[in-house]
């Protein structure tokens, strides 16, 4: 099932770069650009090109507050192509930049403003969020009138049963050790959010094509989480070790060495949480998109060279889309053992002397 999602995937990034080629010539062509329209955010989604300067592309609301008061309005009022300036230009005196320190916002007269608009991320996180919801309420749904003896679910049911059994028994449990059950919620809500942004990132049409972990605002609220969560889990014996450690009396006082080092690992461990997580899901949407580029930079080579290296395009990219499928789960479980760990080593207790 997931090569076929691979394989559809590719075909489809494919052929919308295939629309766009009738009209644009080799020499145009910016992977550059390809590469980072797919990863950023923005005010708008944009599905394909369809030649002759006209997209495809799903206008967002826009909610801004300007110098003129709040604004609300659809993405589709800005102008699809930048002036001289570098902005397309929009109602209200807003703009969106396109070059510059702030390419990608909205400003005011060169300033940008106070954006609460619903971007691309968020809008496919919204959506990720119902087919999570959907999926545990459908099969919380099946339980609710079956008894612990009943034979055990199958098919669907049975998939997100495995899953939850294996986060809790593999994961959670031995992470963050007695007393895990307080800390599961959160940690499935972890584990499933992230696993099914991801899965999501991988369908190119909406309402995938999002790249919500790859996008460090979204990881850095996720890392916050856990790390308010270790935070008020600490016992006095984990602020003990981090003030006070057992270590030699000159390596705490005069000169608090390890206990300065101690205090900044609290701050590395959610820090490494979030550049993990960011890092290599943009890693990897970066790198499929580039090597399905290469079909079109070699676009003005002989048709020998043209066949082979798409070829080759075709057999890397359908590669590293089996390679992604499987750090969609490896990252969301990665996520959620960090984090039980982090949770588990804050309410370790002292060994008896």
């Amino acid at each position: 099932m997931n090569f076929e999602l691979n394989v559809k995937r590719l075909l489809c990034l494919a052929l919308m770069l295939l629309a766009m080629a009738p009209a644009m010539k080799a020499e145009d062509f910016s992977a550059k650009e390809v590469v980072l329209e797919h990863i950023k955010d923005s005010h708008d989604w944009h599905v394909t090109d369809l030649g002759d300067g006209k997209s495809l592309v799903i206008p967002l609301p826009v909610i801004v507050n300007s110098s003129t008061g709040w604004h609300v309005f659809c993405s589709s009022e800005f102008e699809h192509h930048a002036d001289q300036d570098g902005l397309r230009q929009g109602p209200y005196g807003l703009a969106i930049a396109t070059e510059g320190e702030h390419a990608g916002k909205i400003v005011e007269n060169g300033s940008p403003v106070l954006d609460l608009s619903i971007t691309k991320t968020v809008a496919v996180m919204f959506i990720n969020v119902v087919i999570l919801l959907c999926c545990i309420l459908l099969s919380a749904r099946w339980y609710k009138n079956r008894k612990a003896s009943d034979p055990a679910p199958g098919g669907f049911v049975g998939f997100i049963e495995m899953l939850v059994m294996y986060v809790v028994d593999e994961i959670i449990k031995p992470g963050v050790g007695k007393g895990y059950e307080k800390y599961a919620p959160y940690l499935l809500t972890c584990f499933f959010f992230i696993f099914t942004c991801n899965v999501m990132g991988l369908i190119p049409f909406p309402p995938g094509s999002g790249n919500v972990t790859g996008n460090i605002a979204v990881t850095f609220f996720l890392a916050l989480c856990t790390f308010l969560i270790v935070q008020f889990s600490g016992n006095k014996h984990y602020w003990k070790d981090i003030f006070w450690p057992d270590v030699p009396t000159w390596l705490k006082a005069p000169i608090p060495i390890i206990p300065v080092i101690e205090f900044v690992g609290i701050f590395t461990k959610p820090f490494a949480l979030m550049i993990r997580l960011f890092a290599n899901m943009m890693a990897g949407h970066a790198i499929a998109v580039a090597i399905t580029c290469i079909i079109f930079l070699v676009a003005s080579q002989a048709v020998a060279v043209q066949l082979s290296m798409s070829a080759l395009s075709v057999v890397m990219s359908v590669f590293m889309m089996c390679l992604e499928c499987l750090v969609c789960f490896i990252q969301a479980m990665v996520f959620t053992m960090l984090s039980a760990v982090f949770i588990g080593l804050a309410r370790v207790e002292p060994e008896h002397e």
